[in-house]
């Protein structure tokens, strides 16, 4: 192994993702790293990098083919810079929408919890039927 070239214990450590991960990513080819003549997974600077920019945007909430379309423009030198921003903006839109529905569950789970603070009745409303019309939360 050369000096450049790193097992896969020393890319888990530096890339911040357990190895198990890793061989994952590397089974979906979404990382493809060299192999050294014991047959032993071999990572670069590049592939660590790479790894370790998939660990960020996977915490971002960026799903695998997102992942592997901004590795691939990563990947493009000629890119434009606009493909990366199309995506990004796509992205904050949805979670936009997704703040927006855990607000509005907050909000319900909320008037739920005092529903049932106030209230001693054995049966309580399901979650699947409830509406405001049928309870009074405001009471």
């Amino acid at each position: 192994m050369s000096e450049s070239a790193i097992n896969i214990s020393d890319a888990a450590i530096r890339s911040g993702l357990p190895a198990k991960t890793i061989r994952y990513y590397e089974d979906i080819d979404l990382i493809v790293p060299e192999r050294a003549a014991n047959g032993y997974r071999t990572y670069s600077e590049t592939e660590i990098h790479k790894l370790a920019f998939v660990r960020r945007l996977r915490t971002l909430g960026f799903s695998i083919k997102v992942c592997r379309l901004l590795l691939s423009l990563y990947e493009n030198k000629d890119r434009s810079s606009a493909d990366v921003k199309r995506l990004a903006e796509k992205h904050l839109i949805e979670i936009e929408q997704k703040l927006k529905e855990i607000s509005e569950a907050r909000y319900y789970l909320k008037r739920l919890i005092d529903y049932w603070q106030r209230n001693d009745r054995t049966e309580c409303p399901s979650f699947n039927s409830f509406e405001e019309s049928k309870v009074n939360l405001n009471k």
